[in-house]
């Protein structure tokens, strides 16, 4: 009888685990611009609220809340477009070192083991344009799929607006539709999302936070080295921060090769990764600890799963989508009283179970909880004095 009834939940399990997946497969187009524009909300709504406080009217504050958004987002593409404008003129310098490193390399071989002609600079760039040519298909479907993603960005502002504009109504909807049971289920309900509201304001106001400091640290640290365009890398690798342990790697990439085509020294492109290293050693021990605190208390083998199955489901998209969606879980399994393991799993790895660290990264680590708990002592301290106040 147990036999039959772990098989039965199992299998009910497996087939909601499927037609999940598969509906965020098929639905992706009207999915991913929902999750958008539900995470932009949740993190403009406190703005919206302190409009509204002063008078202005529901209808007045979203649309203002909105067009401030979308006006910063705009200074932030046209900043990276003019960067990336200058950064295209270098494509010949690019072209003319390429052909340089290949006839040092070849006069190298030849040289010492005796190689001539082995490698041929014209004939490797005629097939890479072969290749291209060849794979005009290809690139031709991922454009296309390119201006499906530009056209859904348009929906997010519009459901934004709605969602914004009737936040109170779909908050009783979802009382109504799960705390319905008893007064118990709708307290719960009611404090899973405060919590989810708490999370991904938490979540979304660090990160940006995070890539704002991490930008000003990058270009310094090219600056100072010498390298062009720093300030166009620092800030795209920042933003590429937002995929946790392949955005770093993938921002450091650029850099380097520019480097490594530009620049005469072959020790410059170890430095810039030296710097890197250096950098995200602070973000990972120092920065997001301290800024996005507990907010995102998954550990890093969770959330590298999570990476992958959002990187199977919606590409890139979904890697940048499923750390907050799987925040938002982990609080549903949190109050839900049979979904705790799944919470306690993909929660902070307790003390007792944590491997040693190296000696940078523990003495980084207790700087971070030093500065968390001073952080948590005045943030105490203040909700002690309001409350006095209010008594």
């Amino acid at each position: 009888m147990m036999n039959r009834s772990w098989i039965v939940q199992y299998t009910f399990a497996l087939g909601a685990v499927i037609l999940t997946v598969y509906s965020m497969v098929v639905a992706k187009s009207l999915l991913q611009p929902l999750l958008f524009a539900l995470f932009f909300s949740i993190l403009l709504s406190p703005f919206c609220g302190w409009m509204e406080r002063y008078g202005i009217p529901r209808a007045l504050s979203v649309p203002v809340a909105i067009t401030s958004g979308l006006l910063l987002l705009a200074g932030v593409a046209f900043f990276l477009y003019s960067q990336l404008t200058a950064f295209a003129g270098d494509i010949d310098i690019f072209q003319q070192r390429f052909e340089e490193l290949l006839q040092g390399l070849e006069s190298f071989l030849a040289a010492q083991f005796g190689f001539e002609g082995l490698l041929n600079a014209e004939l490797i760039v005629a097939s890479f344009q072969e290749f291209i040519k060849d794979n005009t298909g290809t690139l031709t479907r991922g454009l296309a799929g390119a201006a499906s993603m530009f056209t859904s960005v348009f929906l997010v502002p519009v459901f934004m607006f709605f969602m914004l504009l009737f936040r109170d109504f779909l908050k009783e909807f979802l009382l109504k539709a799960f705390g319905r049971g008893s007064r118990e289920d709708h307290e719960r309900v009611k404090t899973i999302i405060e919590k989810v509201k708490d999370v991904v304001q938490g979540y979304l106001t660090g990160i940006l936070l995070v890539i704002f400091i991490l930008a000003i640290l990058n270009s310094i640290m090219l600056l100072v080295i010498g390298v062009e365009h720093a300030i166009f890398f620092g800030v795209f690798a920042a933003m590429l921060n937002v995929i946790p342990f392949i955005g770093p790697l993938l921002g450091s990439i650029l850099p380097i090769f520019y480097s490594l085509f530009t620049m005469d020294s072959l020790l410059i492109p170890l430095v810039i990764l030296l710097g890197f290293y250096v950098i995200q050693m602070m973000e990972s021990n120092i920065f997001t600890p301290i800024i996005v605190g507990s907010k995102v208390s998954i550990n890093a083998f969770i959330a590298l799963i999570l990476l992958f199955i959002g990187a199977q489901i919606w590409g890139i998209i979904g890697m940048i989508l499923i750390i907050p969606i799987g925040a938002i879980l982990k609080v549903v399994f949190d109050e839900v009283e049979s979904l705790q393991p799944f919470g306690f799993v993909m929660g902070t790895v307790p003390g007792q179970f944590r491997s040693k660290k190296s000696v940078v990264a523990e003495k980084l680590s207790a700087l971070s909880d030093r500065v968390k708990r001073s952080a948590g002592a005045e943030d105490e301290g203040r909700h002690k004095d309001v409350t006095d106040d209010q008594e």
